[in-house]
């Protein structure tokens, strides 16, 4: 009888540790990830002031043309990235680029 309950004890304790100790791990991960989404919904999203079109005083035929002109929720740099996702050179030389706020 007492080797059977020193068995189940080693049983328990080998399964029940990991067990309890991922449990304890996916709660706190899931308290972590909840408090990190309600600080990204308490940041504003924060777009520059005025559109870069209006800044830089573009002409009604440039802005047809402009894609940054159709995509109005995002800076206009954002727009011109690159394929591998770098901004041009000339976005970070632009006076609307370097203006804009910095996000927090």
């Amino acid at each position: 009888m007492n080797t059977v309950l020193t068995i189940l004890i080693g049983i328990l304790l080998r399964i029940g540790i990991p067990v309890m100790a991922t449990a304890l791990i996916f709660f706190l991960l899931r308290r972590l990830d909840k408090r990190w989404k309600k600080e990204a919904e308490a940041i504003p999203v924060i777009i520059s002031q005025r559109p870069c079109w209006e800044m830089k005083c573009c002409s009604e035929e440039k802005r047809q043309n402009c894609p940054a002109f159709s995509q109005t929720g995002v800076p206009c740099w954002q727009v011109f990235r690159t394929k591998n996702g770098l901004l041009k050179e000339e976005c970070l030389e632009c006076d609307v680029f370097r203006q804009a706020p910095i996000p927090a």
